[in-house]
């Protein structure tokens, strides 16, 4: 079969990283318009970079029907973008004393089995984690109520072990965007693994142009 010019490109809505970043996209302005103040510069970047984030995925998969290159170097921004997005979230938990939950704590291990694909799922998974500190603490299920409609973050718990939902937020975010920059940087090594063996649109024009030669001669 002839190999095509403009060889099939976009499809970027079945990709992982582009559906993870999205989700992601998703909770941080949820995340930002709950615990963060609009006026800060903080709330904007983060939403900035999130989207950035969706945007650059979307656009470099479309851009790889006629430039590998220009597919190659917008992947790379979004997984940037996302890197700063994730070191944002990093420094909220950091500077507010809150936990940074290690990828084994028994939360993030029920938040990844349950494989949420919606804002909605991740608050419901939120809204039972709160539920079951309270349990295990002894404590009334009230602020965890207000949580599940709309309320602010809402304390959990005491001392080191102290959550909240603007922790558990956090913290469900950076397990998304692990997984999605761990996918991206695959995604890049096998663009530029691609770039190197294939060539970009010129030399593609090359070979498209040398096999029509080749018939026309025969």
């Amino acid at each position: 079969m002839a190999e095509a010019l403009i060889p099939k490109h976009g499809g970027y809505r079945k990709l992982k990283t582009f559906q993870l970043a999205q989700l992601v996209y998703d909770l941080t302005v949820r995340f930002c318009n709950r615990h963060i103040p609009r006026s800060s510069r903080t709330h904007d970047q983060m939403v900035q970079a999130a989207r950035s984030g969706v945007q650059n995925i979307a656009e470099g998969s479309q851009a790889s029907g006629t430039s590998k290159k220009s597919e190659l170097k917008l992947t790379n921004v979004a997984r940037a973008s996302l890197e700063e997005l994730r070191l944002d979230y990093e420094d909220f938990l950091r500077q507010r004393g809150l936990m940074l939950l290690a990828p084994d704590h028994p939360a993030l291990r029920r938040f990844r089995a349950r494989r949420c694909s919606t804002p909605a799922e991740v608050e419901q998974w939120v809204a039972e984690e709160l539920r079951q500190a309270r349990t295990d603490a002894g404590q009334t299920q009230t602020d965890t109520d207000k949580y599940r409609h709309g309320g602010r973050s809402v304390p959990v718990g005491a001392g080191p072990c102290r959550l909240s939902a603007a922790a558990l937020e956090a913290n469900a975010a950076l397990s998304l965007l692990n997984l999605c920059c761990l996918l991206l940087d695959r995604q890049l090594a096998a663009q530029a693994a691609a770039f190197e063996r294939e060539g970009g649109f010129t030399e593609r024009l090359f070979r498209v142009r040398s096999a029509r030669r080749e018939k026309d001669t025969r």
